[in-house]
């Protein structure tokens, strides 16, 4: 039935974090594809359309979008203690190597294979970054009427270089005003 929610399934506080450890320690330079890739595609823990809007809410929050969508996915799940154990699951891991490649990089980074290295990180990186966003668009193509905002943010942003906290809080107010008007016309 439309409208009807679902509980969501039981997920226990380890899941939670040996599975944002998994995601934690996945990605280089950046996770966002991979925890999408596990919390959609693989736990099934959020749907796509779900994935989406968590990230939104996730992005408009200060802090890096994965360990607040950590937080978020932690707490649905896990309560307080899954609020807490999903992020530190997600970082635990990467830290560590982070701690690590840094005194490699100390010692060994102004090799120019290691710059070489590190410039093939970054563009697969990019990409994976791309990719997540195809996938992204893709759930939201069952909802069109939201794409122009797609645009009008990609326009803003990337073209015009306006400032990404006044265009956020311009697209919260105009895609919930036009969210608030939907569903009072459906209900109408």
């Amino acid at each position: 039935m439309v409208g009807e929610k679902q509980a969501p399934p039981a997920v226990s506080l380890a899941a939670l974090f040996f599975g944002f450890s998994r995601i934690g320690l996945s990605g280089f330079g950046g996770v966002l594809p991979f925890a999408r890739h596990y919390l959609v595609d693989t736990s099934r823990w959020l749907t796509a359309e779900e994935f989406n809007q968590q990230l939104g809410l996730c992005q408009f929050l200060p802090g890096p979008n994965v360990v607040n969508l950590a937080v978020v996915v932690g707490r649905r799940y896990g309560g307080l203690a899954g609020a807490c154990l999903a992020p530190f699951g997600l970082l635990a891991g990467p830290v560590a190597i982070v701690l690590l490649l840094a005194l490699l990089y100390d010692a060994y980074g102004a090799l120019p294979q290691a710059q070489a290295m590190l410039r093939g990180i970054a563009a697969a990186g990019s990409g994976l970054l791309f990719a997540m966003a195809f996938r992204m668009a893709l759930a939201i193509k069952r909802k069109p009427f939201f794409l122009p905002f797609t645009a009008l943010v990609f326009v803003a942003v990337a073209l015009l270089r306006w400032p990404l906290p006044a265009v956020m809080l311009a697209g919260v107010a105009l895609s919930g005003a036009v969210a608030y008007g939907l569903l009072k016309k459906e209900g109408a």
